[in-house]
């Protein structure tokens, strides 16, 4: 294999601000009323509690992972090691499709976003998708914004990381606007109930938050670009889910004293009303929308890292067409990759909102499927390399790995019909099975030399 010509430039900063701009999008912004709603404010915490919890289980196994093989492709290298090449396509092949379903659904978002700081500013109708109406206006936003960080990635990463902590500054603006008018301006009375529905209402929260945190899992996509030792790396990863954790606690809790419980099924945007009540003028509602603005570019950015970094190392191992292994001679990124991404971005915006929410959904059982695929390489090399260096050990035996596969299962379990975040039928199986139909093409064509994994991993 060629050596690889990426250019290590992140920071400790960059990694943090990547992964956790990654779990940080727009739901907190139009969510939180409904999570107190459901489980009241208490039973909320307590649900995010439980789900960040899970998550850093997760996130445990990919931070040993990533520390002893700080290799571009992050789950591809993994499973390749511990598994073999089949399923090394399959995990690859999964988040893959997580990663760039979620960069078309912000190209959605974001015009959505802005219906709320310019309302009624859609114009120029074009055409109606499973029942949302498309304006050229609306559309064009979309369009801008996918074209601004398709170029801002093609230009390098180290452009990407300063738009990411740009962006990543204005969220934490508006966390410290959240904790000082929660402080100053908070109504205790307000937070009563601290629980609503019982166990039912923490379930129905709980099964809300893991797809919350989808994000952490792309810095082991970048780090072939990162200038920390590898053993930080895994200890970033972490950091970074327990900082989105106590984001989503903050936000809770800003407003459950801001808003009275009786509102919150009469509001829009829960977050910025209660931010608004909570600083005593309306200008600040609109300044959280703006850092909710700022969440979707820091998701956006991040996940458009993460889905060409993959297509990227899939190429390079031979899982995909050479084609997009090619490093621009001047940015050192994966500009095919990038561009490929971008176009489908930029084309996003077209098929509406409704057709991008059923891609994302079907994406987010695929990510999950890597993630389980993860935690099983996790206790293989465990087991199969005892003595592989690990400048990161998440515990000294397998209950880690062993926990983060049972809760990988139970996550994946609930895209299942009759589950809470089931898949809808038949758009969203229809997706993924055509996803797969093209994998398994794929998977046929893929190279006999990927068969011995160990001749790319010698000793």
């Amino acid at each position: 294999m060629e050596k690889r010509q990426l250019v290590r430039v992140l920071s400790q900063k960059d990694v943090v601000s990547l992964a956790f701009g990654a779990m940080i999008g727009w739901g907190w912004v139009v969510l939180a009323g409904d999570w107190i709603a459901e489980a009241g404010s208490v039973g909320s915490i307590f649900a995010f509690l439980i789900g960040g919890l899970m998550v850093v289980f997760v996130g445990l196994t990919y931070a040993e992972l990533v520390s002893a093989m700080p290799k571009v492709g992050g789950e591809q290298i993994y499973t390749l090691r511990a598994l073999g090449p089949r399923y090394s396509f399959v995990a690859s092949w999964g988040i893959a499709l997580g990663y760039i379903s979620v960069v078309a659904f912000e190209a959605v978002a974001l015009p959505t976003v802005v219906d709320y700081l310019f309302p009624n500013y859609r114009a120029v109708y074009l055409w109606t998708v499973a029942g949302y109406d498309v304006t050229l206006t609306w559309a064009l936003v979309g369009v801008v914004g996918a074209i601004v960080i398709t170029v801002v990635n093609y230009l390098g990463i180290r452009p990407a990381a300063v738009f990411q902590g740009i962006c990543t500054l204005l969220l934490a603006l508006v966390g410290v606007l959240l904790i000082f008018g929660s402080f100053n301006g908070g109504e205790p009375e307000y937070f009563r109930p601290f629980f609503v529905n019982g166990l039912d209402g923490l379930l129905t929260v709980l099964v809300m938050t893991p797809f919350l945190f989808v994000g952490f899992d792309v810095i082991p996509q970048a780090a072939e670009e990162m200038k920390i030792p590898s053993r930080m790396i895994g200890i970033l990863l972490v950091y970074s889910v327990l900082l989105a954790v106590i984001w989503y606690i903050v936000v809770i809790v800003a407003v459950g004293l801001g808003l009275h419980p009786g509102s919150l099924g009469n509001v829009e945007l829960a977050t910025a009303d209660a931010l608004a009540a909570l600083m005593g003028h309306p200008l600040f509602g609109k300044i959280l929308v703006l850092g909710g603005i700022a969440g979707i570019l820091t998701s956006w950015n991040a996940f458009f890292i993460g889905g060409s970094r993959i297509l990227y190392a899939m190429a390079e191992w031979g899982m995909l067409p050479g084609w997009f292994a090619k490093l621009h001679p001047k940015y050192k990124t994966p500009s095919n990759a990038i561009l490929l991404i971008g176009v489908l971005s930029v084309i996003a915006p077209l098929f509406g909102r409704e057709m991008l929410v059923w891609l994302v959904d079907a994406g987010g059982v695929n990510i999950v499927l890597s993630y389980f695929l993860v935690a099983v390489s996790f206790l293989v090399l465990r087991k199969k390399e005892p003595e592989m260096p690990r400048p990161f050990r998440a515990g000294k035996g397998p209950f880690v790995g062993i926990v983060a596969v049972i809760l990988s299962l139970f996550i994946g379990v609930l895209y299942l019909p009759g589950m809470p975040a089931a898949l809808i039928w038949p758009y969203e199986w229809v997706i993924v099975l055509c996803w797969w139909l093209f994998g398994i093409y794929m998977l046929l064509r893929m190279p006999t030399r990927l068969e011995s994994p160990e001749q790319h991993f010698p000793g």
